[in-house]
């Protein structure tokens, strides 16, 4: 009988990831499942990096946090979320994971769309130069809706 694993160290490394694992500049992805209409991922973000603010055009995601303590984004609204604690990320919506924490982040990410390929991503802004160059930056905070829309002109009240 072997001896039961013994939980990682706050600060500790991330659990090394599997065999296909993506490399990227935050850190990188493994998908553990898939199938038609879904896809599950654990996402490792290491710490002082981001994920590019990006939006899909065919699916949704729901994050759910494992380790660490991340700032997310979603539709140009900040938190910071704790280990168990879930988010919805709908289609369309511009988001982002952050990691100014000093722990690696794990995110299981369950994708759900009619399509689920890595190149459904729209890149607004991203620190590793792969913006597309379609999408208008922002500078110092995410764009809001609203602020893309221009204002009517406002009318006079004196006759």
């Amino acid at each position: 009988m072997s001896a039961p694993a013994r939980p990682a160290r706050r600060g500790a490394a991330a659990p090394l990831p599997g065999a296909g694992f993506e490399t990227r500049p935050w850190g990188g992805f493994e998908t553990i499942a898939e199938s038609e209409g879904h896809k599950v991922k654990r996402l490792f973000v290491n710490p002082g990096r981001r994920l590019s603010l990006q939006r899909h055009k065919y699916r949704a995601e729901t994050w759910i946090v494992v380790t660490g303590s991340p700032r997310v984004i979603v539709s140009g609204r900040a938190r910071r979320l704790r280990a168990r604690e879930t988010v919805h990320v709908p289609r369309g919506a511009w988001h982002r994971i952050e990691n100014p924490g000093r722990q690696a982040v794990l995110i299981v990410e369950v994708q759900h769309g009619p399509y689920l390929g890595e190149d459904d991503i729209e890149r607004r802004e991203d620190d590793f130069g792969r913006a597309n160059s379609a999408a208008p930056p922002t500078v110092g905070r995410v764009a809001s809706r609203s602020a893309a829309r221009p204002r009517p002109a406002r009318r006079s009240r004196r006759g």
